[in-house]
């Protein structure tokens, strides 16, 4: 009997030893732990904590032009064009300012042009020469990095770093502070005005998106070349083994980096040991185009992008980034660099959580854009949010983000060695490059790889997070592993982003999901991006085709498609506009149906001359349709006279946000106005947008057109529209701002694209334009700029930098605050309280069924920019007020005489102002500019339907997915047994892999002894166990013995009962 339980405690034995091996070094998932208890002095010896704050100013490089040329010339025919183009001008004192740099021996596509005196006539001679393209100004811009110590200490892969920076503050400050007249608050535009290196405000993130399963496979980034644009690199530092190449672009004379920015992201990317990158074998590239002291040109990244298509550069990160997506020389190279198979990953920003901050050039098409979230799956903070704004205002922005993954608290290489946490989406952007690099080396086809073949490969094999919508995560969380499997069973195809439409699924397709459509609605318009992985160029052939389910109500919608003539490089345009039929007036349901487009690239390496690849996507349409609502519910918000940075000086609304000088996030319900419009829509309101000029509504549709922070001008046939409009009922609410010429004049500022000082076009609000559009009704807001606290109807207000109602009907309800006259204070450095200033209008215009019109002077309580008390209870009352002409006794407190406008002049246009180089409506004119001609409405051409008579996907996400591709196809190798052990560290050991001469299977830290790896330990107890077994049973074996004398029958039937196992004699 003991003999026979022999292999049961043998197996025993076995099952608690491998069930120790998890706390070895695995967890039931096959995760990696990373035991770090050591004391925080031994830990800091490795492991900094820093949190880095950024500085940013401008200088101009007087006199300093950039000539881009239309091909590549040598530096001979580069100046022989230049003086040719000069030859008529006038005598100017000229010279080509010399560029010691690599790229200086090799053709170049531009230059820069030192020009004394430049005159007009001069810099247009030079855009007129056949072979000049363009002709921009040199731009410098300085960044400061401070990096300082994280209160309090803490290792840097607990959880409580990570929590730390979900308390995140945006570098938009809620006090107040002093108005200063020094350079540095008046001048301090170039925040938002060039780009600058991404804030780093500061775990071992490559084992966590498992790299390591790659790694045990073979692939280490062997072949890809990798470069990093930053601030260099030291030539000895210990983490890095494959520097193939340092170039140094700026005018120091040194290749080092002394900030320890560029080291961090290099680090991230391809550090061999300790905190270790992705790709430890890659070729690394470093580019170091920022000085120690943090300045840099814009011909510098031109020239190092240039050398980067020489050398054939596989990867580029950029950590950097700006909202000015027309600054042509950069946006242009970098569209070069894609087309040449460069692909480039960029970080979205650091200007989250505000919506409509993406910073290019990661908000580009062909560029992989990178957010950022925690080690809990997190959106973080700081990062910026979608949409894109180019379209604005006739259309919609696009997904962006691309992809989100860790950037908080994560580590990567010191500047000399050792290890530090830091955060940002410039941390999340080499997180990204560096698996970018790592795949890039698994596939074996490497004609395959291309921008859009990684961005498809990315996107399609993201994980969604949950609870957070597509301007937030893109299409979700990076994931490597699942990246592989897409790529290595990839096909040259086309496909979408986002792949479906469905205004039902929220919050992931918020904003579209948070309001239904209706008829006689303002078309949906949805912006896709085609990706076209078959090549650099491509086309769509015939037209996009509509069809719609018929079981499912398709045919109660109709859809317009406009899209790219042209899809280069590797990305275009799809913007689907969604209506509803008539016949759907008062139906309500949901409509499905999906439009086919049909993609053609020419193919490579296709012996038959024209031949062609093409792909056929899907692209599936789900609405929700609801019968109209009453006019009254229909607000109308007009997105048309907006105007933002790029590309003309437009201030901020809040003068006292100096961290944030222009007004650049869109102005749009689903950007900076976005809190207003959940609000909104919580009360019942409809939201429509417009985008074209006030002719071409229908204002019996609306109840209220609502006009915040406008800075356009209005053509003479909207003013009389309006005018018949409000006659006729339609209701209209304008939030103002600030607009005073003397103030405008206090924050100018030189600007080095157009090499002229600049003045405010506007001020926060285009006010002598709204006085145009109120004139008829006797309403006018005048030139003084206020703020402070205040109550109305029980309610905290603050009014910041708003104007005051100068004029208004005597028959209307004004009420009146007592505020401090920012605009002195800012003069001439004085304070002063104004008693009585007139902010709130409300007035029923006298015509029979007439709508009614209420004005305030400050948009700032419901911009979530600079918000710090939200006035929407007010807008609310408002739209009270206009809908159902019902006006709250709480507004009427504090009530005053209205202001005849008497006693002073209403402001005037700011003379030579250059609006009209920006404004739709205003043109260049001999004297003051002039209203061009009235644009025609845009008229849509909706497709004909190609009804379908079956039945609709029920799951349009999951139900789409690349050509092709089966990640069943690809398997890989169970890889649990083949993680490297991790014990507790003793104090003074690195607190990461050291791992010396790169990564190699079955390799571990050497400095912690040789350790059997976990897969060997295991072959070898199972090998074990099975000859102790054998041995056992040949034990246990009964042998052979000679015939007994029978036993009793009842002694043998007890026998088999007790023990059916025992052998029949």
């Amino acid at each position: 009997m003991a003999v026979r339980l022999r292999p049961v405690r043998l197996l025993l034995l076995l099952a608690l030893l491998t069930g120790i091996l998890p706390a070895v070094g695995m967890d039931t998932g096959g995760q990696v732990f990373n035991f770090d208890p050591e004391p925080e002095a031994a830990l800091q010896s490795n492991c900094s904590h820093l949190t880095v704050k950024l500085e940013f100013s401008t200088k101009v490089v007087e006199h300093e032009y950039i000539v881009a040329f239309t091909g590549y010339f040598s530096a001979k025919a580069r100046q022989l064009y230049i003086s040719s183009a000069l030859r008529g001008a006038p005598a100017l004192d000229w010279r080509v300012v010399p560029r010691q740099n690599p790229a200086s021996d090799f053709p170049s596509d531009f230059e820069v042009v030192h020009i004394r005196q430049p005159s007009p006539g001069g810099l247009q001679s030079l855009e007129d020469h056949p072979y000049i393209k363009r002709v921009t100004p040199q731009r410098k811009v300085f960044r400061t990095l401070k990096y300082t110590p994280a209160e309090p200490t803490v290792p840097c892969n607990t959880t409580r770093w990570t929590q730390k920076w979900q308390s995140w503050q945006s570098s938009r400050p809620l006090r107040r502070t002093s108005l200063s007249l020094t350079s540095g608050f008046w001048h301090a535009t170039g925040r938002h005005s060039s780009r600058r290196l991404l804030r780093a405000i500061p775990r071992h993130v490559a084992q966590i998106l498992q790299a390591d399963v790659l790694w045990q496979m073979g692939h280490t980034g062997s072949g890809v070349k990798v470069a990093v644009f930053d601030t260099g690199l030291s030539e000895k530092h210990p983490h890095f083994k494959n520097v193939k190449e340092r170039t140094n672009w700026t005018n120091e004379k040194t290749l080092d980096d002394g900030l320890g920015h560029g080291t961090f992201v290099a680090g991230v990317i391809a550090s061999m040991r300790e905190c270790q990158g992705f790709a430890p074998d890659s070729e690394l590239h470093i580019f170091r185009v920022f000085t120690n002291n943090q300045v840099s040109y814009t011909s510098w990244f031109l020239d190092a992008f240039n050398y980067a298509i020489l050398k054939r550069i596989d990867v580029l990160n950029l950590s950097i980034g700006g909202p000015d997506f027309m600054d042509h020389p950069f946006v242009d190279k970098v569209w070069e660099l894609t087309a040449n198979k460069v692909i480039m990953v960029s970080a979205i920003g650091n200007d989250g959580p505000l919506y409509g901050t993406l910073n290019n050039p990661a908000d580009q098409m062909d560029v992989i854009g990178v957010g950022g979230i925690d080690f809990e799956d997190n959106i973080a903070r700081f990062s910026s949010r979608g949409m894109t704004t180019w379209e604005l205002p006739g259309g919609y922005g696009r997904v962006k983000p691309d992809i989100v993954t860790y950037g908080s608290g994560v580590r990567g290489s010191g500047m000399k060695e050792g290890c530090r946490s830091l955060s940002g989406t410039s941390v999340a952007s080499p997180v990204v490059a560096g698996a970018v690099t790592l795949l890039v080396s698994t596939v074996q086809n490497r004609e395959l790889v291309n921008p859009a073949s990684m961005k498809q490969a990315l996107i399609a094999s993201a994980r969604r997070l949950p609870g957070v919508n597509m301007f937030e995560q893109g299409h979700g969380k990076l994931d490597l592993i699942r990246a592989y499997q897409v790529l290595n069973s990839y096909r040259p195809q086309a496909s979408l982003s986002p792949s479906y439409i469905d205004l039902t699924e929220c919050p992931y397709m918020w904003p579209y999901c948070s309001q239904p459509i209706y008829y006689g609605g303002m078309p949906t318009i949805v912006n896709v991006t085609i990706l076209n992985g078959m090549g650099v160029t491509g086309r769509i052939v015939d037209k996009p085709i509509w069809q719609p389910y018929l079981p499912q109500n398709g045919d109660h919608i109709d859809v317009a498609v406009s899209y790219s003539p042209v899809l280069w490089p590797w990305a275009g345009y799809l913007a689907v506009s969604i209506s509803v039929a008539k016949k759907a007036a008062s139906w309500e349901g949901v409509a499905h149906g999906h439009v086919m487009v049909t993609v053609a690239s020419p193919a490579e390496n296709d012996s038959k001359v024209g031949g062609e690849l093409t792909s056929t996507v899907k692209l599936p349409i789900k609405v929700k349709i609801v019968p109209t609502p009453p006019r009254s519910r229909r607000v109308l918000w007009d997105q048309y006279h907006n105007l933002r940075y790029p590309p003309g000086y437009f201030p901020r609304d809040n003068l006292r946000m100096k961290n944030d000088p222009l007004d650049w996030n869109g102005d749009h319900i689903h950007t900076n106005f976005r809190d207003m419009y959940q609000h909104l829509r919580s009360m019942g309101y409809f939201i429509e947008v417009l985008g074209a000029p006030i002719t071409c509504f229908d204002a019996s549709q609306y109840g209220t057109l609502l006009m915040v922070d406008s800075e356009e001008e209005y053509f003479p046939e909207e003013i009389t529209k309006l005018r018949r409009d409000i006659e006729n009922g339609l209701s209209l609410i304008i939030f103002s701002d600030w607009y005073n010429t003397s103030v405008m004049r206090k924050v100018k500022f030189y600007d080095e694209n157009t090499r002229q000082w600049w003045m405010p076009d506007t001020g926060g609000a285009n006010v002598p334009a709204l006085n145009d559009l109120l004139s008829v009704w006797g309403m006018a807001f005048s030139d003084g700029l206020y703020e402070g606290d205040f109550t109305m109807a029980d309610h905290d207000m603050y009014y910041a930098s708003g104007c005051s109602i100068a004029r208004f009907p005597a028959d209307g309800i004004v009420v009146a605050k007592n505020l401090k006259d920012q605009g002195l204070e800012v003069l001439k450095q004085e304070t002063a309280v104004v008693e009585g200033v007139p902010i709130l209008g409300m007035y029923q215009t006298p015509s029979e069924g007439g709508g009614r019109i209420a004005l305030y002077g400050d948009s700032n309580c419901i911009d979530d920019s600079h918000r710090q008390k939200d006035c929407f209870w007010l807008l609310d009352s408002l739209l009270q007020f206009t809908s159902y002409s019902m006006t709250p006794p709480s507004l009427t407190q504090g009530r005053v005489p209205s202001p005849s406008g008497s006693q002073q002049p209403l402001p005037q246009r700011l003379e030579g102002n250059h609006l009209y180089r920006y404004s739709k409506v205003l043109e260049a004119h001999l004297g003051d500019p002039k209203p061009r001609p009235l644009p025609a409405c845009p008229h849509l051409s909706w497709a004909k339907p190609q009804p379908l008579n079956e039945t609709a996907p029920s799951n349009l996400w999951k139900h789409q997915k690349l050509l092709s591709v089966d990640l069943d196809k690809v398997v890989l190798p169970n890889m649990r047994a083949y993680r490297p052990q991790v014990r507790p560290l003793s104090p003074g050991e690195s607190g990461a892999w050291d791992i010396p001469g790169g990564i190699m299977p079955g390799r571990y830290n050497q400095d912690v002894g040789q350790t059997i790896p976990v897969f060997a330990f295991l072959g070898a107890m199972v090998v074990l166990s099975f000859f102790v077994v054998q041995l056992t049973k040949a034990k246990s074996k009964p042998k052979r013995r000679k015939p007994r004398v029978k036993r009793p029958t009842y002694l043998q039937q007890s026998l088999t009962v007790s023990t059916a196992k025992s052998p029949t004699v």
